[in-house]
């Protein structure tokens, strides 16, 4: 399994950005999406940048004067990845414990119950 960095809340705000993009973005298209929903100054959303880089999840490319940033891993990587850190970290690793906590506080439809249903008799095959 490729290693995944750990993203920051701050840094999973850039990401998200960089994985709604079907091709690379400048820094200038990155800090103009979160400049207005954020409030963060270019400078703060272009140091997020440097730590992406720096932790292996943006790649960039220069061209002339300008840098082309991409993500290095996807968004279903960085998912799986904080799952497993939560699980760890909060119910020791047990999916069980997890689960119940969940559908104990949580309101779920009929839909929802019904694809769960689904999901676990799957899992049974």
């Amino acid at each position: 399994m490729k290693n995944i960095p750990n993203i920051s809340d701050a840094e999973w705000e850039v990401m998200k950005i960089c994985w709604l993009k079907s091709a690379p973005c400048t820094a200038n298209e990155i800090v103009k999406a979160l400049e207005e929903p954020t409030d963060w100054k270019p400078n703060t959303i272009k140091t997020l940048i440097g730590r992406l880089v720096k932790k292996g999840a943006l790649g960039f490319k220069e061209e002339g004067r300008v840098y082309i940033y991409y993500p290095l891993v996807t968004e279903q990587e960085c998912i799986q990845a904080e799952s497993k850190s939560f699980l760890t970290r909060v119910f020791g690793g047990a999916l069980k414990p997890m689960l119940v906590n969940f559908l104990k506080d949580e309101k779920l439809s009929q839909d929802d119950i019904e694809e769960l249903k689904r999901l676990l008799e799957d899992r049974k095959e």
